[in-house]
């Protein structure tokens, strides 16, 4: 008797909750998406990224995890510092909650709508916040982009975006602070204090150059992170100070129970997304015929439903590349994927996707670098930023694009001294700058003939 009261009490919970977060929210037949409302969308992202947060506990005790965290607050945090192995995994992914979180609560307040690209920037400060970002050296470029609102006189919600995907820069902080012969606490003054100033300068450079890549380049915070780092590294490098730009501090060895975890989560997200959704293959059709082009926003054109079962599949994808590959799920890589996840909101599905991973693949099987070396796989996870041009010249374009990309982003990092995290966002925005008109031509010519 007493199962039987507990099951009709658990039934009317959850028609109690259909009534509230479902049916008042109403499908829309035309689209085939439940139109739930901007308060439940952030309960989502906010209980995904606790639970990535408290998930640390299943790694690593409160004691291991404090102890971590002050470690990587005091790192260098030059690309490429894995936390898993500067710390642990738990350690890691407290890190990665943690900062999502911040992410979330920062935009609430100030009221920003959880749309595809505000999804996609706090699964990519997820994301690095394995391999780069962390609760120290964050806040000097987002207090930094809310100075420039002030001096603007607009309100700081319009420039969210910019300050959260700028925290690419936050290794420019943590280098400054802990990387160069500078003693204390001076360092950590003048670091905050370039900080700052990095931060001031994002939103104006950031609004520019979009044009130079035309949109293609999904990660142009990244591309105006890179050009930032750049002209601060010169600087340094006028002064005698330099940064080690092929660092690689990687931990390995812990496939089996990280790919356990992700598969977790990317099979809670797709159950999400399936009961947001209706008729989910006809909407993700629709997702898939998109270019992914800058600004590709999937929650406001295609639901949030929808877009949760992309964000999944892309999750799936990209971590059976590392596999196929034969490579390890590290801090950096699985940075990757949850990139890539995130962007699943915003620019990228399998259909653009897919293409880009393939030709950094075959360039890394012709070139100098192994496909499962963290470089190729970083290129390839990343590299998917360029996403958009196999979206919009076809797939054949999109496997030419990322065998470029290959090449150019194992380059371009000295430049920058890995001081900007989004190497290949710095990298895309070259690449496809110069495809581009190459490829408009080709095409141009095509239809002529």
């Amino acid at each position: 008797m007493g199962v039987v009261v507990v099951f009709a009490d658990a039934s009317r919970l959850f028609k109690s909750f259909q009534r509230k977060h479902l049916l008042r929210n109403t499908l829309d037949k035309s689209q085939n998406y439940y139109n739930i409302s901007d308060n439940l969308k952030y309960i989502i992202i906010s209980l995904i990224s606790c639970c990535i947060l408290l998930s640390s506990f299943l790694f690593n005790d409160f004691q291991e995890i404090f102890s971590g965290m002050k470690k990587i607050a005091a790192t260098p945090s030059i690309l490429v510092t894995d936390y898993m192995e500067v710390a642990n995994i738990g350690t890691a992914f407290f890190n990665s909650g943690l900062l999502m979180i911040t992410g979330v609560l920062i935009s609430k307040i100030s009221k920003i709508q959880m749309n595809g690209p505000l999804i996609s920037a706090i699964f990519t400060i997820g994301g690095f916040a394995l391999f780069g970002k962390n609760i120290y050296n964050i806040w000097a470029i987002i207090v930094g982009v809310y100075l420039y609102s002030v001096y603007q006189k607009e309100n700081f919600s319009k420039f969210i975006l910019i300050a959260l995907f700028g925290t690419a820069l936050g290794p420019l902080v943590s280098q400054i602070s802990f990387g160069f012969d500078i003693p204390m606490p001076y360092s950590i003054v003048l670091a905050n204090m370039i900080g700052l100033a990095a931060g001031f300068c994002l939103p104006s450079l950031a609004n520019q150059f979009v044009l130079f890549h035309q949109g293609f380049n999904l990660y142009n915070v990244g591309f105006t992170a890179g050009i930032t780092g750049m002209v601060f590294m010169a600087i340094f490098r006028a002064f005698d100070f330099d940064t080690d730009s092929q660092m690689l501090i990687v931990s390995n060895g812990n496939n089996q129970i990280l790919s356990v975890y992700l598969m977790v989560m990317f099979s809670v997200m797709m159950l999400i997304g399936l009961f947001y959704s209706n008729h989910v293959f006809t909407s993700l059709l629709r997702i898939w015929d998109k270019s992914g082009r800058l600004v590709s926003d999937f929650v406001s054109s295609n639901g949030f439903g929808p877009s949760m079962v992309n964000m999944s599949l892309l999750g799936l994808i990209s971590t059976g590349y590392v596999f196929f590959v034969g490579g390890d799920l590290t801090g950096p890589t699985i940075g990757g994927i949850f990139t890539i996840v995130g962007f699943g909101a915003f620019g990228k599905h399998v259909k653009n996707v897919v293409p880009i991973l393939l030709g950094v693949y075959l360039a890394s099987l012709l070139k100098l670098w192994e496909p499962n070396s963290m470089g190729a796989m970083l290129a390839a996870l990343f590299g998917t930023t360029l996403a958009p041009i196999s979206g919009t010249y076809g797939w054949k374009y999109g496997i030419i694009a990322g065998f470029v990309h290959m090449s150019m982003v194992m380059n371009v990092g000295y430049l920058h001294g890995g001081m900007n995290l989004y190497n290949n966002g710095f990298s895309g925005g070259f690449v496809a700058a110069v495809l581009v008109p190459v490829f408009d031509s080709i095409k141009k010519n095509y239809k002529v003939s």
